[in-house]
């Protein structure tokens, strides 16, 4: 029951940190813009966030270090995307391969650094509970974070009026600039908060998740948030479903390894990105449900003058 218990609660935990980063991804193509740059602004904010934690000693500054790079990164891809219209895909890679070199480049001097002693949480009267206090109660406050910004993303793009604004700029920027929407400048601001979120991200894994740095630590959990973009229809309470599939899949591997089981590691640690493949399959296949639930102008420059 114990080895259980702690198999959801280490579902939770890697499930938030690709959360983080597909709720990102998820307002930048919900405004228009596909950002394929999510790995190389994840290992960025990865290499400053636990820099950051390594010489302040605190978690909060490298969260805060992780969120500014992802956001700078983005802003960087927002400036070349929305602004000078290059490609948006081209620019992503571009983005992904850079921040893959360059935080392996600055991240020489931390490979042997370590964080001071990691601390532990628990809700006070829940964490006690058999079996349900190790597995939902003792995690650390982002992952109730992610939780909590998936409900309000879910709300504010269906019920406030920024979301119906960023929405419409999605789906039809020319309709919204008739209306006097400034679509340019909603679209890098999207960006900008995608970036951010997945800056967090990166962050939240070299400083709790795996709380180290090694070149390349992310290991295409920036690509498995873009996919998980589609697999939940751009909609956020699917994304955070998707992302703890991932992550129990991911964990799965493990938990089976202590237990006995003789499957080839190879086969296990391929596991979590083999589910992620099936299901895009599977949801692909309706290539009209994708339709009706894809922003309309994904991926395409908008031009003010038609």
């Amino acid at each position: 029951m114990d080895a259980w218990a702690l198999l959801i609660a280490a579902t939770l935990n890697a499930g938030t940190l690709v959360a983080l980063a597909a709720l990102g991804l998820l307002i930048n193509e919900r405004a228009g813009v596909v950002n394929l740059g999510a790995e190389g602004m994840m290992l960025v904010a990865a290499i400053a966030g636990f820099a950051a934690a390594v010489h302040s000693g605190s978690d909060l500054v490298g969260f805060l270090a992780g969120i500014g790079a992802g956001a700078l990164m983005a802003l960087v891809f927002g400036a070349l995307a929305v602004y000078l219209n290059t490609n948006q895909y081209a620019t992503g890679l571009a983005l992904s391969l850079f921040g893959a070199g360059f935080s392996a480049f600055v991240g020489q001097n931390y490979v042997q650094a370590k964080l001071g002693p990691r601390p532990t949480f628990a809700v006070p009267g829940l964490a006690d509970i058999p079996f349900i206090g190790p597995a939902l109660f003792k995690q650390h406050p982002l992952v109730y974070g992610a939780i909590a910004l998936t409900a309000l993303l879910a709300w504010g793009l269906t019920r406030t009026r920024a979301g119906l604004v960023l929405r419409a700029v999605g789906e039809s920027p020319e309709s919204a600039h008739a209306l006097g929407y400034p679509v340019r400048r909603i679209r890098l601001l999207a960006v900008v908060a995608g970036g951010a979120l997945c800056g967090l991200a990166g962050a939240y894994c070299s400083v709790i998740y795996t709380p180290l740095w090694v070149e390349g630590m992310i290991a295409g959990k920036g690509w498995i948030a873009l996919a998980l973009t589609s697999f939940a229809t751009w909609r956020p309470a699917r994304v955070l479903l998707g992302a703890y599939l991932f992550g129990g899949v991911t964990m799965l591997q493990f938990h089976l390894q202590g237990q006995g089981v003789q499957v080839a590691s190879q086969f296990l640690s391929m596991l979590p990105y083999l589910a992620t493949i099936v299901v895009l399959v599977l949801i692909s296949r309706n290539e009209g449900f994708i339709r009706a639930n894809m922003p309309a102008s994904l991926g395409r420059p908008f031009h003010p003058g038609g």
